[in-house]
């Protein structure tokens, strides 16, 4: 780690390990919320997808507002720190244990999307702005040729916290479950809230595969009716659920304890122009005419519109491909026994991504850090673009394993042995992250990077707020997957985002000669 860090500022490892803690916080959230929103309250995949695309593109989105507010406020530090607070509240307000089944729909949904809008705020207050923090810190001549690289640590600083929450995540909820005499079964949620639904007027077969787990799951507990089985097996899943999400409270008080301790080593934003010699500043700003800085705003604008379809594509980890983990993948061969809890369940392989993330970051900064010694380095921008074209090979494979298999819509009218003969291998999921995680790689820090070096010096942060309102656009589209996932084949499903990303590397190859003068 030190050889890692030298020729790095020294304020680097803090920023880092307060984003850690954050996004181990995060992830912990993002691990459960498709499967919570759908177990809790009942609603269907394309539904949840909605509630899901609707948090996700405003946590970016608001990040724009974040940066307006501390490049207008010049109090960056401060509006961090207010983020962490605000993020707290978020996380508390949907980890309050509510009734399951809820008995008002309407009024529980509120609430929990109330959390989910608080927490979307506080990250926008956080997020971006800790991002200029770091930008700042390589604008110091000393460290500017070590910029890419440093964005590279910051981002598996991010990873190492995302590795662990998923299962801290599963470990919790689980261990509610076995505390209450109950086992985990994936499928289970969604059989109880259609009996909920139907009652015994569910189809014959539907009712027989709620009834044949029923038995596997309760572990010798009897009950006075199926109804009986149903409330408290929908009650207690949940509130595993509500017990997880306290855990992301607990890590964000971390993050805030690290960043105060630390706030010493950071610089100022808004002291920036002291920083060098205050009429050389100024005279830069005005040589940056009017039109290079029309010219880098084109060239952000053009490289933010590439990576909505990357971001609608890769974001697809927390909702469609969950529930594809989830329907089929064969998780029974995936259990990890701590003795108090059990570690099992769809929502483990979100800890795929972080940790090829950890492991190949070193990786690809070497190889980057050999090529740039022969000055064969390439840009930010060819970068980007390689990164499109391997996530397109990503949703390429996923839709080779996933030829043969039938469509979402007709797994409900099959019995539990004729589900298990289809299932596939867990190493599929591990295949399709390791493939789209190297894609994420020459994208998501690289992005950064590109943005902090070309935005204009006086548009810093709403620069880097707009890189997040690019990605919130990718997201606002998430719920796509959803709709497809549930409605066609899934070859079809997967080919929707292979055209995606394949447009996106064309687009971006055609304008990297053009980028590249920019970025000069």
């Amino acid at each position: 780690p030190k050889l890692m860090f030298k020729n790095h500022p020294k304020g680097l490892i803090a920023a880092s390990l307060a984003n850690m803690g954050e996004r181990f916080g995060f992830y912990i959230m993002m691990a459960i919320l498709t499967l919570f929103i759908s177990a809790k309250f009942g609603l269907s995949e394309q539904v949840t997808g909605y509630v899901y695309s609707a948090f996700y593109a405003s946590i970016y989105l608001l990040a724009l507002v974040g940066g307006v507010i501390a490049d207008r406020s010049k109090k960056y530090k401060a509006t961090i720190v207010t983020g962490l607070v605000v993020m707290a509240l978020g996380y508390v307000l949907i980890a309050i244990p509510t009734p399951t089944p809820v008995p008002n729909l309407p009024l529980y949904l509120t609430l929990t999307c109330v959390g989910l809008g608080v927490i979307a705020f506080g990250n926008g207050l956080f997020k971006g702005n800790l991002q200029v923090l770091i930008g700042q810190m390589y604008d110091n001549p000393l460290y500017q040729s070590a910029r890419d690289a440093g964005f590279q640590i910051f981002y598996m600083f991010i990873n190492i916290g995302g590795i662990f929450a998923p299962f801290m995540a599963v470990g919790i909820r689980n261990w509610w479950l076995s505390h209450n005499g109950f086992d985990y079964s994936a499928e289970l949620p969604a059989l109880c809230h259609q009996y909920l639904r139907e009652g015994d007027q569910m189809p014959q077969q539907a009712l027989e595969n709620l009834q044949s787990l029923m038995g596997k799951v309760s572990g010798g507990q009897t009950f006075a009716s199926l109804n009986d089985f149903v409330n408290q097996y929908l009650e207690v899943f949940s509130r595993g659920f509500h017990y997880a999400f306290i855990a992301a409270v607990v890590m964000i008080c971390v993050s805030m304890v690290i960043f105060l301790a630390n706030q010493k080593k950071f610089p100022d934003p808004s002291k920036k122009e002291v920083a060098t010699d205050g009429a050389v500043a100024g005279k830069e700003e005005v040589q940056m005419s009017a039109a290079e800085i029309k010219q880098r705003i084109y060239a952000l604008f053009a490289v933010f519109g590439v990576v909505i379809f990357f971001w609608m594509s890769f974001h697809q980890n927390g909702y469609s491909l969950t529930y594809f983990a989830r329907d089929y993948v064969d998780l029974s061969v995936i259990k990890i026994d701590l003795g108090f809890t059990q570690i099992k369940g769809a929502e483990i392989f979100q800890s795929v991504n972080p940790m090829i993330v950890v492991f190949l970051t070193p990786v690809v900064m070497y190889v980057f850090g050999r090529l740039r010694a022969k000055g064969k380095e390439p840009s930010a921008p060819r970068k980007i673009a390689i990164g499109m074209g391997i996530a397109a090979l990503a949703y390429v494979f996923l839709m080779v394993c996933s030829l043969g298999l039938p469509e979402q819509s007709t797994l409900g009218s099959m019995s539990e042995a004729a589900k298990h003969d289809m299932l596939l291998t867990p190493w599929v999921m591990v295949g399709m992250y390791f493939i789209l995680t190297m894609a994420e790689l020459f994208i998501s820090p690289l992005g950064l990077s590109f943005v902090s070096k070309v935005a204009p010096p006086h548009l810093q942060g709403v620069m880097q707020g707009a890189w997040l309102a690019a990605t919130a656009l990718g997201n606002s589209l998430l719920f796509i997957g959803g709709v497809l996932y549930t409605s066609v084949p899934l070859w079809a499903c997967w080919l929707v985002f292979v055209g995606a990303c394949a447009a996106s590397m064309i687009t971006m190859l055609a304008m990297v000669k053009w980028l590249e003068r920019v970025a000069k």
